[in-house]
């Protein structure tokens, strides 16, 4: 309390220091052994997250700033205004998230009615190459992007399971997979069938748009339960700290910020929670590329350079002569 002990400066400065020795002894570990080479897919998905992460922080952290700087004035705690900028800054995490299953169902009803389309499309004798720019024309805006980006690589001579490998990709979505895989093979094999399967799948993504509507209904009033609760939670102690002061006055020394902290901290885990319990959780992508190193190889690529084993290097249909024989 009077400058001693684990709240001194010495001590402050000493832990300083053994965390930036503990730091440089990890770097310089890094530095030594290197790190694995990533492929060109790793590098770009990298630098799109790095992007999506400067802007979010950006956004975020003023809001965030302004919120703690409020609260330090008001109360002039500083594990309050930790605690308040940590809960502006994950706010739309946290109590958010219904504009994110939105974009969700908008997604698998354009999937849904573009799987309609295409189905109807290749109803008239017509290749999948071609169906799908026709198709295209007319699907629904969440839609319209990705599927601009498969018919630019498909007239740029692109192979077609390679553009529909794209097409799941920048989709990104465990629903569009399923599609997305029974074109793959129908592209590769070249099998009847494929308007009764495109069918079947339009006919369950509709289902499971109709499935996340209800469930979207249903928890509407439970996260504006919560987000109330949230808001008197936080605005009651920030009222007795400006309008009562002498009540609050033991969370101003050092003992009562970290009580505050750990009260904050529950606070916080049963925010998470509650997040948690109101989140759908949808099912993995499938159609995910291979790592370089460890996709597998064609057979005759899997060899080692050198002379070919007789039998790897005869054809199967090969038969030796009646002079070979004799």
């Amino acid at each position: 309390m009077n400058g001693s002990g684990v709240f001194s400066p010495a001590f402050a400065l000493a832990l300083l220091c053994g965390v930036a020795v503990g730091g440089g002894l990890a770097l310089l570990i890094a530095a030594i052994r290197g790190l694995p080479p990533r492929s060109p897919e790793e590098r770009a998905g990298r630098q799109r997250r790095r992007a999506e992460v400067v802007a979010f922080f950006g956004r975020r952290g003023t809001v965030a700033a302004g919120v703690a700087l409020l609260v330090l004035l008001l109360t002039r705690w500083p594990v309050a205004a930790l605690a308040a900028a940590l809960l502006a800054f994950t706010w739309d995490r946290l109590f958010g998230g219904a504009a994110e299953e939105r974009a969700g169902m908008r997604r698998v009803e354009a999937l849904a009615g573009w799987t309609e389309s295409l189905r109807d499309t290749i109803a008239g004798a017509v290749g999948l190459e071609q169906a799908i720019p026709a198709s295209a024309r007319a699907a629904a805006p969440a839609l319209r992007g990705p599927l601009n980006n498969l018919v630019d690589r498909l007239r740029a001579r692109t192979p077609l399971p390679d553009a529909l490998q794209e097409f799941a990709d920048e989709l990104d979505d465990s629903s569009a997979d399923v599609i997305v895989a029974s074109l793959i093979l129908n592209a590769r094999l070249r099998g009847p069938g494929l308007r009764e399967v495109l069918g079947a799948l339009a006919k369950s993504a509709r289902e499971e748009v109709d499935m996340r509507q209800r469930v979207l209904a249903q928890r509407a009033s439970t996260r504006r339960s919560v987000q109330i609760v949230v808001g008197v939670s936080v605005a009651f102690p920030l009222g007795l700290a400006v309008f009562n002061r002498d009540f609050v006055e033991p969370f101003g020394d050092p003992l009562g910020q970290a009580v505050l902290a750990v009260v904050c901290g529950l606070f916080g885990l049963g925010f998470w929670w509650m997040r948690r319990l109101a989140r759908i959780e949808l099912p993995e992508r499938f159609l995910t590329r291979g790592r370089p190193e460890t996709a597998l190889r064609p057979r005759d690529d899997a060899l080692p350079d050198g002379p070919q084993r007789p039998d790897v290097a005869r054809r199967p249909t090969e038969r030796p002569s009646k002079g070979a024989r004799a």
